[in-house]
């Protein structure tokens, strides 16, 4: 356990080098952020009932700013990337000499990475959300707080297992990058980025809701609301929780799978 610690210290030196470089991805990710909230407002000017769905304009915009919270404590960045890095130029094979787990060992990045982006990332969103403060609605209590904080843990980890296992196509797929987009395209709008899946026609809320995507994202936003509460919202949690126990094991499948291709193969 000692050497997961100590590859978490030292994810979190290497990923500091690019403090900056964050910085500015957070910052200039908030200007789509203001475009999305401007429309909205645009929206409900015209609209005399002030209510769009269920929404009022402060919990739509709560809903947006919330939405960029979540992203920048539980987004992949480019793990995803680099596990296919590791696999295609043959960097994985110092990882199969060694008494570690890889997965665990790309899981330690991932959180060193987010701890270091939220870092840097929370005083510009900080003073962001600071300025929209007159429209940011908080959970409903202290409960739904703790149910809200749970289901953030496991949409990281969901986000990661499911980035994780696409990243191991790269054992038979020599360019996987076209994949993930397809992925990354289909989550934007099936996860909840977008726009709030519960403004969609109820009949595909639920087909979506039949897929892990709700889970990265608008569940755990929907929780904090108080749009998702009572009996529905343990029961997502429980789906949330089997979703990443699926994608936990999908994910040592592949593995399984690919590394015996990989080492047949010489690698």
């Amino acid at each position: 356990m000692l050497k997961y610690w100590h590859v978490l210290n030292i994810g979190l030196q290497n990923t500091l080098v690019y403090r900056v470089n964050f910085l500015f991805r957070a910052v200039f990710g908030l200007i789509p952020l203001m475009a999305t909230l401007s429309l909205w407002r645009t929206i409900y000017a015209g609209n005399t009932s002030n209510d769009i769905a269920g929404y009022t304009l402060a919990g739509m915009t709560s809903y947006y700013l919330l939405v960029t919270l979540v992203d920048m404590l539980t987004a992949v960045a480019e793990d995803d990337w680099q596990i296919a890095a590791d696999i295609r130029e043959g960097t994985l094979n110092q990882f199969l000499l060694k008494p570690i787990d890889y997965l665990t060992y790309r899981l330690c990045l991932f959180g060193a990475g987010r701890l270091t982006y939220t870092a840097v990332a929370l005083i510009p969103v900080s003073i962001f959300i600071l300025a929209q403060r007159q429209y940011l609605v908080g959970p409903p209590d202290a409960a739904t707080f703790g149910v809200f904080v749970i289901s953030l843990l496991l949409t990281a980890l969901l986000q990661f297992f499911l980035s994780y296992t696409m990243a191991l196509l790269s054992f038979w797929i020599l360019e996987v990058s076209t994949l993930i987009f397809i992925m990354f395209a289909f989550e934007y709008i099936a996860g909840g980025h977008l726009f709030p899946l519960d403004i969609l026609p109820p009949t595909l809320s639920q087909i979506l809701h039949l897929t892990p995507f709700p889970y990265q994202l608008f569940f755990p936003v929907g929780v904090y609301l108080g749009r998702i509460a009572g009996e529905e919202m343990w029961r997502g949690l429980f789906i949330q929780a089997t979703w990443v126990a699926i994608l936990y094991g999908v994910a040592r499948f592949v593995w399984s799978r690919g590394i015996k291709k990989y080492t047949a193969f010489g690698g």
